[in-house]
């Protein structure tokens, strides 16, 4: 039997620094052409892609080289009546994790106003059943992300108390497993993904005491491997969004230090694109702007010194929640 691959090989002709003037000419050249493939197959994440690109422009103090109105009038046709959620395209159906992510850019463009703040809190208090937990959309589907997308779209409207937060919280403690992670839904497999998702959850309610985090920590921290880089469970290849999700859930945690920061820059900064700019999910892989914005992140949680701070929690500069009030139950050890 072949033996698994677990991690990457980092040639020594990768980037040792950030290529942040890269990166933005990327991004800003990226959906430029409307007739492109990847363009159109990317339709449905639509939403999506704008807040990746907003909150990767906003931390590298970027934002100033776009124009704001293009992306508020892209937010209102994307604005279902019926429901009052977003959808991630107009004549797609609204999702809670695109309204999320609609909430996120108009806060991040200071266009807050402009929202129907009352009917986005209807269709999120909507999609809450009993036991606490949120079904994505009118399909049904629940899934621990959804709680967290509904807790950060309310606390950034400032609506938290718009639904059963204690109901929330216990749906959320339920997901935990014996490893100290936590999965989609109760017995679910643990993925750096969901614990990103639920530590955001009880960072947002407060509730981060609730669970033993000397025990998730050490979950977290195994997911390094030799090459620097992060994975989301064991056995799996290194991946740039996992350097966000592992990092993000430790900084909450305050245990950023159980890993190796310098390790971790080698791997993210080896997974850049020197000719076109943009990150990967690895070293040779070709970039997207999903893993642009999470290896930008992260480095931020790193201190990279060419980008502002940005929030453990809600993935957003700290300048924007600090500017709207809103606030992030961080750990200290």
């Amino acid at each position: 039997m072949a033996n698994l691959v677990k991690d990457v090989v980092i040639s020594q002709d990768t980037p040792k620094d950030l290529l942040l003037d890269k990166h933005i000419d990327y991004l800003l050249k990226y959906g430029t052409d409307t007739n492109d493939f990847e363009f159109c197959m990317t339709e449905y994440l639509r939403m999506s892609g704008m807040y990746w690109m907003l909150t990767t422009l906003a931390t590298a103090k970027k934002l100033h080289l776009i124009s704001k109105d293009q992306f508020t009038e892209f937010i209102d046709q994307c604005f279902d009546k019926e429901t009052g959620g977003y959808s991630a395209c107009p004549g797609h159906d609204p999702h809670i994790l695109y309204t999320l992510s609609a909430v996120q850019i108009a806060c991040i463009l200071d266009s807050v106003d402009r929202l129907p703040i009352d009917d986005i809190v209807r269709y999120i208090a909507g999609l809450q059943l009993p036991d606490g937990s949120f079904t994505g959309d009118k399909w049904g589907e629940i899934d621990t992300r959804f709680s967290f997308c509904a807790v950060a779209t309310l606390s950034l409207l400032n609506r938290l108390s718009s639904i059963n937060v204690k109901k929330a919280v216990e749906f959320v403690l339920s997901c935990q497993n014996f490893d100290g992670g936590f999965g989609s839904k109760p017995k679910s497999e643990s993925h750096a993904g969901l614990i990103y998702c639920c530590v955001g959850f009880l960072s947002v309610t407060g509730e981060l005491g609730r669970i033993d985090a000397d025990h998730l920590g050490w979950w977290l921290c195994e997911r390094q491997l030799p090459s620097g880089g992060l994975n989301g469970r064991p056995e799996k290849l290194p991946d740039v969004c996992y350097s966000w999700w592992v990092i993000a859930s430790l900084t909450m945690l305050g245990r950023q230090h159980w890993i190796s920061k310098d390790q971790l820059r080698r791997y993210i900064f080896a997974s850049q694109d020197c000719e076109t700019g943009g990150f990967s999910d690895r070293p040779g892989d070709l970039p997207d702007p999903f893993h642009t914005l999470f290896g930008v992140a992260a480095l931020s949680l790193l201190g990279e010194s060419n980008l502002i701070p940005i929030n453990p929690t809600f993935c957003m500069p700290q300048d924007v929640l600090s500017r709207l009030g809103v606030e992030s139950q961080v750990l200290t050890k």
